[in-house]
């Protein structure tokens, strides 16, 4: 009489069965639910920081006026940006002195940052955001229309599309240089601040006191 398998063969076959299961799990959760995003770079202070890591939600999301999101961007494939959505499909948008005017109403906006709502970009950026944002145009004088950093519009958001902005507005590569974001290039939204830490400190001893433990479990508003 044959016996049954080896007890360490039982052992190694409940752990791989475990360790697959895990890994469809997490598989399934990365793709349908649930994603994680770390900051690069300062477009979006005093929001969201250089260093902060974030969690995504994925499904079931249907972005909403001044939500943050994260999506694909549009010029780069595989890279993930994450913005404010400023503005929906139909929404007529405008900029001046710095103040976002949405539907002919002066937005109030805690969240951005400032510090020179006079600032000009260079010709060649004034250039390129009159290129893409003329055929949107919705103002009196095509043909006398400049739009700067700071100043620009009216434009209408086409549909399954939106318009988004970093709230650091002095230093944000966003909708303003590009153009709209399609509506199947959103991820998802941020919902929770897992782990933030000061940039490049992972070399930096002791690299525990640059842990930003304040912003650890806050949520990106």
């Amino acid at each position: 009489m044959t016996g049954g398998p080896a007890r360490s063969e039982v052992i190694l076959r409940v752990w791989t069965r475990s360790i697959l299961i895990a890994i469809v799990v997490w598989l399934f959760l990365r793709t349908f639910v649930v994603e994680a995003v770390r900051i690069p770079s300062g477009s979006m202070e005093g929001t969201l920081l250089v260093g902060d890591f974030l969690f995504v939600r994925k499904a079931f999301y249907s972005p909403h006026r001044g939500d943050l999101i994260v999506f694909q961007s549009v010029e780069e494939p595989g890279r993930k940006l994450v913005k404010r959505v400023i503005g929906l499909p139909g929404d007529t948008l405008a900029m001046q002195a710095g103040t976002v005017i949405r539907n002919g109403a002066a937005l109030a906006e805690p969240y951005a940052v400032s510090a020179d709502p006079a600032r000009s970009e260079s010709p060649e950026n004034r250039a390129r955001m009159r290129r893409w944002q003329l055929p949107e145009y919705a103002g009196p004088d095509p043909e006398g229309y400049r739009p700067d950093l700071h100043d620009w519009g009216p434009i209408v958001v086409p549909p399954d599309s939106l318009f988004v902005m970093g709230d650091n507005r002095d230093d944000s590569y966003d909708s303003r240089y590009w153009g709209f974001v399609p509506r199947g290039n959103v991820r998802g939204r941020p919902v929770i601040i897992y782990f933030s830490r000061e940039p490049d400190s992972w070399n930096a001893l002791p690299w525990l006191s640059r842990v930003r433990w304040a912003r650890i479990f806050s949520l990106p508003e």
